[in-house]
Order: structure tokens, then C-alpha cells, then sequence
């Protein structure tokens, strides 16, 4: 009789989950050590899919930056930086998490984020991005991916993609031969240039494995900013210098696109009158591809960021310039945040104690918020909290 009344008060398994789903992802996880049936439900796909999701579309809007390099000024001896988690409209702090690996160098990268999971990479002129992480903090787990399957890395560049179609996640590396070698050379370039390799790395099967371009071109890096390859309309985007003809070997700056799904590239056209910059870089605005450049003022003394939007994805003609903000100096690093703010980096004089002074403006009312509390240039992505990356092959816990 004891029980049959306990039964009757216990609430039924489907109503026990939704309200898991509800929690955020630490707490979920501890909950995993109540009983078998319930550690088997948070670990299915169908769980961590309905939890990923409510986060989504009731969790408040944050984001995540990382210095480029590591605090020289730090007492610690390990290449472990430190990220902050931050609301998205004032980057007020909310939380400091740090990362739990070590980089063999000083200087490391946000790859990109999804769905709660980022991708974080070592680089520089001899490491060549060769060691990357994935890492979820909101569950404290991570994994370190393979070592590269092509013979050797040049340069390269880096990008994180969910594949939806799939519910799997890539990583695309490729290698390329070096802008700024490029630059040294006569143009038009007489010298064919070695063609870029590249690897795809899912996470589904841990491995990596290499991917052709179809171009009768060569691609070699542009001059980008620190903001991570956006990924819009399904594809990854890269600012690229391409160099196009078999004769007359000329280049010219343009975007490179690889589709999630198709695993192809394709070259798109920049837009019209963007081409005398000071800088420039892509993101993702209100879903769409966004193009932001810093220039010389078209009015007044000065200068001014640009922001450029492609309405129409793969249809060069729809690019419109939908803001341009003034600036009375010029910017060394710029960031769009996808909800429409910009993150601008100025460089102090010699004599000021800091070496950077940062801006948070509103490309829309143009309302400017100085001095955020971010102190260096930094690796900036939207961020929220998952389970994704709770199981899986040579997942560590920390």
C-alpha cells in the first residue's frame, strides 16, 4: 500500500524530463547520478536537442572574448588563456571561465562557436594552427581533434560549422600559400602558386579527411581581423585574395565560401566601392552575410565603419550598405556582434598606461558605450549553454 501511494505521487518520466531540459547544463549533469534510466534519457540526442533548444529560444543573449595572445603582464607560466562570458548588448561580465589545455605558443584563436561548443586553435607562423580543441564550459568537457592527414601545414585558416542536416559538427582547415609571400612578388604574378589543401574534421567519426577545391585558382590569405569565419546560409566564410588566370596571373580580394552540406567552395564578389579600406572584416548580421570595412571619411574630417549586408545570399547585386557610423580615429581591430553592435579598438598613445582603448557602438542609434570592460584586442563569438559534447570518443572531463 506504501508503495502504490508512493507511485501515485511521483510524476510521470516525460514531465520529469521537460523540466530538466529546463536547467541549465551543469545541473543536468549531476543529475545524470540519480538513477540509470535517468542518465540514459540526458545522454540521447533527442535530450540534449530539446535542451539545446529551449536555451535558444528563452536563455538571455551572451557572448565570449578571448585575447589574441596571452597577458604578458599574467603571473602564470602556462599558456592557458582566460575567457569571459559577457551579455551581448553591454558586454557587462558575467562570468570568467578558464580554459582547461595548454597552447605550445602564446598566441591562440576562438575558431568559432555552436550551439554552446567552441573551437579554440593555437597559431603563428610556425604552428600553423596544428593543435585544436573542442571545448564545452558550461559541462566542463573538452577534446583535443587529431593531428592533421595532409603532408604538411603552410598557412592556414580555420572554421567551425554545425552541420544541421547531419546533427554533426566540422572543423575545416585549409592551407595555403602566404599573402604576404604573395605580396612580395610581381604582379601580375608570373610564378603559378601551389594550390591550398584542405581537410574537413567531423566530429561524429573524430577524424579528418581531405576535401578538393574546384577553382582553377589559386587562394591565398587576406588580412582579416580576429573575428571567426561567419557561417551563414549554411556555409563558412573566409576574406580571400585569389588568383585567377593561367597567362595573366592577377588577384583580386574576394570572399570563399565552403558549404556545410555540399563540402564545395565558391568565390563571391565583394561589394562595389569597397575597396580603398583601412579594414575590414565579415560577420553575421540578423542572419545575413555582413561586410564591415574602416576608411577615410566620405563626408566629413575623419574616418567611419562601413556595414554592408548581402540581402539576397549568392546574388552579388543585393549587397547594400545599410550603415555607415563616423569615427574621428582610426581603428586597429574591429567586430560586429550579430545583433548589431560594434566592437572598435583604438591604440592608445605611447604614454597612456593602457595600450588599447575600446568602443562598443550601436550601428543603429549610433549610441556608444566607451570603455567596455574588455582590455585587449580579442577573439569575440556568441555563446550559450549546452550539452553538447557531454559523451563521446576521447572526451575528457576537467
Amino acid at each position: 500500500m506504501t508503495k502504490l501511494r508512493h507511485r501515485k505521487n511521483q510524476l510521470p518520466f516525460d514531465i520529469v524530463l521537460n523540466i530538466l531540459a529546463r536547467l541549465p547544463g551543469k545541473s543536468v549533469t549531476r543529475f545524470r547520478c540519480v538513477c540509470k534510466s535517468w542518465d540514459s534519457s540526458i545522454t540521447t540526442p533527442y535530450f540534449i536537442s530539446t535542451h539545446l533548444n529551449h536555451n535558444k529560444n528563452h536563455g538571455n543573449g551572451c557572448v565570449i572574448h578571448m585575447p589574441s595572445v596571452r597577458d604578458t603582464n599574467s603571473s602564470s607560466n602556462t599558456n592557458r588563456p582566460v575567457c569571459t562570458v559577457a551579455l551581448d548588448r553591454t558586454f557587462d561580465r558575467i562570468s570568467e571561465i578558464g580554459v582547461p589545455f595548454d597552447f605550445p605558443s602564446a598566441c591562440f584563436q576562438i575558431v568559432g562557436s555552436c550551439n554552446g561548443l567552441l573551437c579554440l586553435a593555437n597559431y603563428g607562423s610556425f604552428t600553423c594552427a596544428n593543435d585544436i580543441y573542442l571545448w564545452n564550459p558550461s559541462i566542463r568537457k573538452f577534446k583535443k581533434l587529431p593531428h592533421t592527414c595532409l603532408p604538411q601545414l603552410r598557412f592556414v585558416k580555420l572554421g567551425f560549422a554545425y552541420h544541421s542536416q547531419n546533427n554533426d559538427y566540422k572543423v575545416v582547415r585549409i592551407s595555403f600559400f602566404s599573402f604576404f609571400l604573395a605580396l612580395a612578388l610581381p604582379l601580375p604574378l608570373a610564378l603559378p602558386l601551389p594550390l591550398p589543401e584542405v581537410e574537413v574534421y567531423t566530429l561524429s567519426s573524430d577524424s579528418w579527411r581531405r576535401v578538393g577545391i574546384e577553382f582553377t585558382t589559386s587562394v591565398v590569405n587576406c588580412p582579416n581581423d580576429l573575428s571567426p569565419a561567419p557561417l551563414v546560409s549554411g556555409a563558412l566564410h573566409w576574406l580571400a585574395f585569389v588568383v585567377e588566370g593561367e597567362e595573366n596571373r592577377k588577384g583580386k580580394n574576394m570572399i570563399m565560401s565552403f558549404d556545410v552540406n555540399s563540402e564545395k567552395f565558391r568565390k563571391l564578389e565583394l561589394p562595389n566601392g569597397s575597396t580603398k579600406t583601412l579594414q575590414r572584416c565579415l560577420s553575421s548580421f540578423k542572419g545575413k552575410l555582413a561586410f564591415i570595412t574602416s576608411e577615410h571619411s566620405e563626408q566629413r574630417p575623419g574616418f567611419q565603419f562601413s556595414i554592408w549586408a548581402l540581402r539576397e545570399y549568392g546574388v552579388v547585386e543585393s549587397w547594400k550598405k545599410l550603415f555607415v557610423v563616423p569615427s574621428e580615429r582610426v581603428a586597429c581591430w574591429i567586430s560586429l556582434i550579430d545583433y548589431g553592435s560594434l566592437m572598435v579598438c583604438y591604440r592608445n598613445d605611447p604614454g597612456e598606461r593602457q595600450g588599447f582603448k575600446h568602443a562598443l557602438i550601436d550601428i543603429e542609434t549610433l549610441q556608444e558605450k566607451k570603455d567596455p570592460d574588455i582590455q585587449h584586442p580579442s577573439y569575440i563569438t556568441t555563446f550559450m549553454e549546452s550539452l553538447v559534447l557531454l559523451d563521446g570518443t576521447n572526451v575528457e572531463s576537467y
